[in-house]
């Protein structure tokens, strides 16, 4: 195996689709947070913006369920990519994933794909903000600057429960003492008996980030954690004057299913009443299967009239689980980054996102 990963000639190079890999450890981060690590078996350089994600294809219970995670790693360590899981009282993937992914077990993930990433906004001013488990696409960032000595002036705040639920804390702190322009702060909503704890207590405020940062004003904002996290922090610049065009967020992880799209699924009763002339036809080539529907329905939802079930995780267009073949007609695909102008011009589409406007033909 060693030899192979020496071996150039024998080196793949990951790109955006379905593979397998093979979880090589897992690490206990905090009481309720654990890093897995994955490799290919067939050597693969796992190329990434830093801050992207992947989507983990599971079958839980006889069920398959698609679920996607930030890679935490960084790409400056390309064999292999890492994803943290904070363990969900009641979720059904997360403890799943605590208690059954071991070293050893295989599984496929399709991507990596994602907007939110440190590559595509370049600056020489960066401010990293997360809270809880959210951490893991701005670590992944601040990786990457730190193994690449980038000449970026970065600021790292984040938000944990207790001191104890600091993830990474050991790492960040041993950034932060090599290089002078990497700053650290963390923020601790509570200190629980026996835990010592100097550093700042409460939540991020405005006048904190300005104690923190004060010229944050200047710098490129990267922010990821609970929905009620992000909605603080866009009211704080908000009320800052903070020009939001520098202002990006990774929201997949705290977006509910689409509640519209299975309304959708299950009116099949209202479709009939429609006129015909508002119906187009899917046919879906592979399987050898079609059917008309209305107006506005995505290919998503007309695969599922006929029994089919494109696999996916977002439900908007962000994860690019759903990657199909487009092999005639056109559609009206408002995705959010999940899928690559490469893929696009050769005639791919996301299935969830997708909506014919006319007749057509699906490769699945």
């Amino acid at each position: 195996m060693t030899t192979q990963f020496l071996n150039p000639v024998n080196t793949q190079t990951w790109s955006n689709g379905r593979h397998v890999v093979r979880c090589t450890q897992a690490v206990q981060e905090t009481r309720d947070v654990r890093t897995f690590c994955f490799v290919a078996e067939q050597p693969i350089l796992f190329y990434f913006k830093p801050g992207q994600f992947v989507t983990l294809e599971l079958e839980i219970d006889g069920e398959q369920i698609m679920r996607s995670y930030s890679i935490s790693s960084s790409p400056s360590v390309p064999y292999s990519f890492s994803i943290t899981v904070k363990r969900i009282p009641g979720g059904k993937v997360s403890n799943w994933l605590h208690d059954n992914l071991v070293e050893g077990f295989e599984l496929a993930v399709h991507g990596p794909i994602g907007d939110f990433n440190a590559i595509d906004y370049p600056t020489e001013n960066i401010l990293m903000l997360s809270g809880g488990v959210g951490i893991t696409p701005v670590m992944s960032m601040a990786r990457w600057f730190f193994d690449t000595n980038a000449n970026v002036n970065a600021c790292f705040i984040h938000s944990a429960r207790t001191p104890q639920d600091v993830i990474y804390s050991r790492e960040l702190d041993h950034m932060c003492s090599r290089i002078d322009s990497f700053n650290v702060h963390i923020i601790c909503e509570r200190q629980e008996p026996g835990q010592p704890w100097v550093g700042y207590r409460g939540y991020l405020n405005q006048q904190m980030l300005e104690l923190i940062a004060p010229d944050f004003m200047n710098f490129e904002v990267f922010c990821c954690g609970p929905t009620p996290y992000m909605r603080a922090i866009r009211q704080i610049l908000g009320n800052a004057g903070f020009d939001m065009a520098h202002y990006h967020e990774e929201s997949f992880g705290s977006t509910p299913a689409a509640v519209a799209e299975d309304v959708i699924e299950h009116a099949e009763a209202a479709a009939e009443a429609l006129d015909q002339a508002d119906m187009v036809s899917v046919t879906f080539a592979d399987s050898d299967k079609y059917v008309r529907v209305p107006r506005g329905e995505t290919v998503h939802a007309a695969a599922a009239k006929v029994g089919l079930h494109i696999p996916k995780a977002c439900g908007m267009g962000l994860c690019g689980t759903c990657r199909v073949e487009l092999k005639a007609g056109t559609v009206d695909m408002q995705h959010n980054g999940g899928i690559t102008e490469e893929d696009e011009e050769v005639g791919f589409i996301l299935a969830c996102c997708s909506r014919p406007l006319g007749d057509v033909v699906v490769g699945y």
